[in-house]
Parts: C-alpha cells; sequence; structure tokens
C-alpha cells in the first residue's frame, strides 16, 4: 500500500499550515513555494479540506486560510480522508459481501491485507497535527537508525509515555 501525492501534499500543507499561521491566514502560494508544490494542486486539495471543516478561508487582501480546528484536534487520518485518499490495502471493494477474484470469492490472503489497513488507521488516527509539527512522532515505533542504533531516549521516553 503506497500513500499517494495527495494524502502526502495535504498532511505537509497542513503542517506548513499550522506552523506558519498563528493567528493570521496563510496563502497558498506561501504554502506552495514553501512545501515545493503545485499551486493548482494546493487548491483543490484546500476546497476539499476546507469542505471537512479541517480549514478556513480568508478572503481580502491579507487573506488564506487558516486551522479550522487547533492542531492538536486534527489527526493525520482526518487530512487523509478528508482529501478521498483511500486507507485500504486489499483490491476488494471495502465492506462488499464479495472478494476481488473473478469467482467473486476473498483471496488467501485478504485478512493479512484487511488489518494492515486497520493498523495504519489507527496509526493516523493517534498522531495530532501536533505531535506532526513538533516532531513527536520520530521513535514511535522503537525501530532502529540506519546506523543500527535505537531512536534517541527522548523519542522512546515519549513513547513509552504514550502507552
Amino acid at each position: 500500500m503506497k500513500l499517494s501525492t495527495k494524502g502526502r501534499y495535504a498532511v505537509m500543507a497542513m503542517a506548513d499550515l499550522a506552523i506558519h499561521s498563528a493567528g493570521k491566514p496563510v496563502s497558498l502560494a506561501e504554502i506552495a513555494l514553501r512545501q515545493e508544490i503545485s499551486l493548482s494542486y494546493l487548491e483543490q486539495l484546500f476546497g476539499k479540506l476546507r469542505r471537512c471543516g479541517l480549514v478556513q478561508s480568508v478572503r481580502g487582501p491579507g487573506g488564506g486560510y487558516r486551522l479550522g480546528r487547533e492542531a492538536e484536534e486534527v489527526r493525520v487520518s482526518d487530512i487523509v480522508v478528508a482529501v478521498d485518499e483511500p486507507l485500504t490495502a486489499t483490491r476488494c471493494m471495502p465492506g462488499a459481501a464479495t472478494g476481488c477474484q473473478s469467482r467473486m470469492n476473498r483471496c488467501l490472503t485478504h485478512d493479512l491485507w484487511t488489518e494492515l489497513g486497520n493498523q495504519i488507521q489507527l496509526y493516523l488516527s493517534s498522531v495530532s497535527l501536533d505531535d506532526v509539527i513538533h516532531r513527536r512522532v520520530l521513535g514511535s515505533s522503537r525501530l532502529q537508525s540506519q546506523t543500527g542504533q535505537p531512536q534517541s531516549d527522548q523519542h522512546l521516553a515519549l513513547h513509552e509515555v504514550a502507552q
């Protein structure tokens, strides 16, 4: 399963907005420049984010966008779902009674991929936009870094507190 640019760019743009807004609207042109994302693509994404209440638009000189809710209240899963990014890992239609094989059967690994999708959804629902901008997601899986050393003690401590 791979998250498309829609979901990744929406989270990047929302993180940028959360960092730079500080009570004032931020223009999409500024976000596009900082994040190296097409302005027209951002306009499409922010239309969807606005309809879901994740951002508010401000018209006029000095206008732009600001968060629709506090960063602590916005979950990464909210952002991904708002831009219509599917969070499934199977070929089957979500909730369908039949499978994706030619005889409408489910494949042998269906439950494995369904559970993977569930775990991804749970994880993205557990991470707030505030966690992202304050880099509180590093080391949360207790995976080792590229050097073979465990993540920093600070990040491990944050993970233990969260449990």
